[in-house]
C-alpha cells in the first residue's frame, strides 16, 4: 500500500520525525510549535471532511471547544485519569454533534452555515456565563501525569497524526465515496435507498469526534483554556488553511495549516500589524493560486500551468 502511495509514506515519515523531535529535541518552544501545527492541521482536515458532503461547518470550532472543556472538567473537577478525560472529549463531542446534525442537516448551504455559526457563538456564550467553567477566565490546571510529562508532546503529536490518518482512511473508503456522491447529487444516493440525512449526520459525527479529541489534546497541551479560544474565527482560520493548501486532497489543509501557523509565529514580532500581514498572505495566495498549493502542484504535473503561462 505504501509503495503504491508515496504521499502517504511521506506523511508517515514526517509524523514519525515530528514524534522523534518531540522526544529528543530539548527545545520546548519549537516542540510546542510543532504541536500547534498538528492541532491546526486537524482543525482544517475535519472542516474539510464535512465539505465532502458539501457543507461548510463553522461549528468545527464549537466541537473543538466542547472537547477541550470536556477534558478540562473531567480532569480538574471530576478528577478523572489522564486517558479517561481524553477519551471523554470525543465521546461528548460526538454525541452533541449527532443531536446538532439531526436538528440542522435537513437544511443545507448558507442556511446550515449560518446555523453552525450561531451554534458556535451560543456555545461560547454558555462558557462565559458558567461559573463552573470559569466564565470569561476559563479553566486552568490540565496537566498530564508527572510520569508522562516528558512524553506528553510525543503522545499529543501521535494522537493528532492518528486522527488525520483515520480521516484519510475514512475518506478513501466506500463510505467516503458515498459522502462525495451526496455532495455531487444527493438525489442519486437517495434513489438507491440510502438514508441521505443519516449519512450526513454520520459524516458530521465522525468529523466532530475527531476534532473533539483534538480539543482534549489542546487542553492538556496549553493547560489553560478560555471561551475566546473557541470562537467562530477558529473555523474561519481552518477554512483559510483548507483554501490555501487546496481542498482537492487531504494533504492540502495540512500544508495550509503548516504555512499559516509558522507564518503566525514569525509575524508576532510585528505587533499590531501582525493581522495585516497575515491577511496579505491569505489574500495573496488565494488570488495567485486559486486552487491552493495542491492544485498548483497538480497543474504543474499536468502541464497546464506552463501552457497557460505561455499564452
Amino acid at each position: 500500500m505504501l509503495k503504491s502511495n508515496p504521499g502517504l509514506a511521506l506523511c508517515i515519515l514526517i509524523a514519525l520525525a515530528a514524534v522523534c523531535f518531540a522526544l529528543f529535541s530539548g527545545e520546548p518552544y519549537y516542540v510546542q510549535v510543532v504541536i500547534w501545527v498538528f492541532a491546526n492541521a486537524v482543525l482544517a482536515v475535519t472542516l474539510r471532511f464535512v465539505l465532502l458532503i458539501g457543507e461548510l461547518n463553522i461549528a468545527t470550532a464549537a466541537f473543538f471547544g466542547i472537547g477541550a472543556y470536556t477534558t478540562a472538567v473531567a480532569s480538574t473537577i471530576l478528577d478523572w485519569s489522564f486517558f479517561a478525560s481524553l477519551l471523554a472529549a470525543p465521546i461528548i463531542a460526538g454525541l452533541i454533534s449527532a443531536l446538532f446534525g439531526w436538528v440542522t442537516l435537513r437544511t443545507k448551504g448558507p442556511y446550515f452555515l449560518l446555523i453552525s455559526f450561531a451554534f458556535t457563538e451560543i456555545v461560547r456564550l454558555l462558557y462565559t456565563k458558567s461559573d463552573v467553567l470559569g466564565g470569561n477566565s476559563g479553566m486552568i490546571g490540565m496537566f498530564p501525569p508527572m510520569e508522562l510529562d516528558a512524553y506528553f508532546p510525543a503522545i499529543a503529536i501521535t494522537l493528532l497524526a492518528a486522527i488525520m490518518f483515520g480521516l484519510y482512511a475514512a475518506e478513501r473508503s466506500n463510505l467516503g465515496r458515498v459522502f462525495k456522491a451526496i455532495k455531487n447529487n444527493e438525489d442519486i444516493p437517495r434513489s438507491v435507498g440510502l438514508n441521505v440525512i443519516g449519512l450526513k449526520i454520520l459524516c458530521l459525527v465522525i468529523a466532530s469526534t475527531a476534532v473533539g479529541l483534538a480539543g482534549g489534546v489542546n487542553a492538556y497541551t496549553n493547560s489553560v483554556i478560555a471561551p475566546a479560544d473557541f470562537t467562530y474565527f477558529v473555523a474561519v482560520l481552518a477554512l483559510a488553511y483548507v483554501k490555501i493548501g487546496g481542498e482537492g486532497h487531504i494533504i492540502g489543509p495540512i500544508i495550509g495549516a503548516t504555512i499559516l501557523t509558522l507564518a503566525g509565529q514569525l509575524l508576532h514580532s510585528f505587533g499590531p500589524y501582525e493581522n495585516i500581514f497575515y491577511g496579505i498572505i491569505i489574500i495573496g495566495v488565494l488570488l495567485l493560486v486559486p486552487g491552493g498549493i495542491v492544485g498548483l502542484g497538480e497543474r504543474f504535473k499536468a502541464g497546464t500551468f506552463i501552457g497557460r503561462a505561455g499564452r
